[in-house]
């Protein structure tokens, strides 16, 4: 039986054509770069810049951004095995605005349809996804079938071994109107959510997401209802007051987030993603990794793009060693 990754994500992907002028509405700007995005993607360049073997499942595009989407993951040291192409849809596109600190307004392209909403439960090596050592989804991949289906399949195929995160991710946009608009226990997002956590091991959202799977958004209370819906660890994200992780057996780290000055806040919670798997990987207490997932994430706060700023073990524990962020800690996708 071949090794089984160290961690493999399930969902979104597509190209990211981020403004090299920052502080100007798209209709102003004149460059772009462009990179490898799409949230469960990035986290998978993440943790391989920790050191870990991973993989994606998602779907491109039978195209050019399909191919170069492809061929990045290969240059970033990720599996690209199952990133299949789809002939009847374009591979997405997203742009975004970039106005620090706190304003990075996104425009995704994903219509009609995104290929990455076409994952097929037949076309799932369910051997793997069952013996990997962490598998990641997230709630976009609920939003739609057959990626629905397919999403849920993947986690009854866990039964709940190893490390099973779901990644809230909650993104109203790519669910119809009227089920997106509606909220509390008896809607649909709510319901798929919580379909989802019952497989699940770690739930990690933001406050609006832990809202929309919980009904709750005082962090506490919404921890404390992640894991009554079925999760060992909830990840509360609080953005500038921090993070909060409550564990099943009573540990409590709530951690404040390491100074940074922002270029770009987009990518830092898929850094804080696959460093989160690292840490969990290697055994290490709660407080510690959320520790490290907080300096992961405002390293790639501190630089332009997503996926090329993930940050390498050696940058993390000189961020933690000084307790901020500084540009000079790193040049991958660093602003100038």
């Amino acid at each position: 039986m071949p090794e089984p990754y160290d961690v493999i994500t399930m969902g979104r992907i597509g190209v990211d054509l981020y403004p090299l002028q920052t502080g100007l509405p798209l209709a102003r700007v004149d460059t772009f770069g462009k990179f490898l995005g799409g949230s469960p993607t990035n986290v998978a360049v993440a943790a391989a810049r920790l050191g870990r073997r991973t993989a994606v499942v998602t779907r491109t595009g039978q195209d050019a951004f399909g191919e170069y989407l492809r061929h990045q993951l290969r240059e970033f040291g990720v599996d690209d095995r199952w990133v299949t192409p789809v002939a009847a849809y374009p591979t997405p596109v997203t742009f975004c605005e970039i106005f620090p600190p706190d304003d990075f307004p996104l425009y995704f392209y994903r219509l009609p349809k995104a290929p990455d909403l076409e994952i097929h439960e037949s076309e799932l090596d369910l051997e793997a996804v069952r013996s990997a050592r962490v598998f990641w989804m997230t709630g976009t991949g609920l939003c739609a079938e057959p990626s629905r289906t397919a999403t849920l399949a993947a986690l009854r195929a866990r039964d709940r071994s190893g490390i099973t995160v779901f990644d809230l991710d909650w993104r109203p946009m790519f669910w119809d109107r009227d089920t997106a608009e509606k909220s509390g226990p008896g809607a649909a997002p709510a319901t798929r959510y919580r379909e989802a956590l019952a497989h699940a091991t770690v739930a990690v959202g933001n406050l609006e997401e832990c809202e929309i799977a919980t009904g709750e958004r005082e962090p506490y209370a919404a921890a404390r209802a992640l894991i009554d819906a079925g999760v060992e660890l909830a990840v509360v994200k609080q953005g500038p007051a921090g993070v909060l992780a409550v564990h099943r057996d009573g540990t409590v780290a709530d951690v404040p987030p390491l100074p940074v000055e922002v270029v770009n806040g987009l990518g830092a919670g898929d850094a804080f993603g696959g460093a989160l798997c690292h840490g969990l990987l290697a055994g290490w207490e709660t407080a510690r990794i959320m520790r490290y997932a907080n300096a992961a994430g405002a390293i790639v706060a501190s630089r332009l793009a997503c996926s090329s700023a993930m940050p390498y073990p050696y940058e993390v524990e000189a961020a933690l060693a000084e307790g901020a962020v500084t540009v000079a800690q790193g040049p991958a996708g660093a602003a100038s």
